[in-house]
């Protein structure tokens, strides 16, 4: 008798609108959603609000939150005491102080043990290397190594079908993410992207991901349902 149980992937979920349409990507595919984020130490619990919503709202079967603290070693202006920069506040070609040291890594070893734990053999992300702030683990070659890790690093790789690290997003610019968003149904006004929302969840509109997400909607010609401060 075959096996008729969904796939099951381990999908990692910020609550802003990248990881959203990663979310709704995979369960089309068929996947069962088990959402996965972490609480590192961020300036905000507004998007750890918004990713247990859109969990909930595209349909995961559970949703967990990890904590680790990464403000215990800073180095980011989101887990220290620096400025966000405002309105393009830095150099061109530069990566930010917005980067987080180790943060993909750390997630993505996160996801990696859970996704053991639960027998999945399929991690996603939502990183992008089009329209983004220049992070170096949001690149391909990042997401390859990390790919190749998991199956020398896990029991899974080694005597089990092996780990799949999927990135369906990292080729698309943030008004081909938008459209998608709007093809597959999602509500982004659920969802939160700013470096530094208010309680609320509501952004500044200044930051380099709040200009991004606001850049996306524009190029695809869409109203930009985000709930500015």
């Amino acid at each position: 008798m075959s096996d008729t149980s969904p796939r099951k992937a381990v999908v990692l979920v910020s609550g802003g609108m990248d990881s959203a349409v990663t979310i709704a990507i995979a369960r089309e595919q068929g996947y069962q959603v088990h959402a996965l984020s972490v609480a590192y130490g961020q300036r905000h619990n507004s998007e750890l609000e918004a990713a247990a919503r859109v969990a909930d709202m595209l349909g995961a079967a559970e949703h967990k939150t990890v904590h680790v603290d990464l403000r215990s070693i800073g180095g980011s202006a989101l887990t220290a005491d620096i400025d966000v920069p405002l309105d393009a506040g830095q150099d061109e070609g530069a990566i930010p102080v917005t980067y987080v040291p180790a943060r993909n890594t750390i997630m993505l070893s996160i996801a990696l043990g859970w996704a053991e734990v639960l027998g999945s053999a399929d991690i996603w992300c939502g990183v992008n290397a089009v329209d983004y702030s220049g992070y170096p683990d949001c690149r391909p070659a990042f997401v390859e190594a990390f790919g190749q890790l998991a199956n020398v690093a896990t029991k899974a790789g080694v005597e089990g079908a092996g780990i799949r690290i999927h990135a369906p997003l990292m080729q698309m610019s943030k008004a081909d993410i938008a459209r998608e968003g709007q093809r597959l149904g999602i509500d982004f006004a659920a969802t939160v992207s700013c470096y530094q929302a208010d309680a609320q969840g509501r952004a500044c509109g200044h930051c380099d991901a709040c200009r991004l997400r606001a850049q996306g909607f524009r190029e695809a010609g869409l109203a930009d349902p985000t709930r500015y401060a």
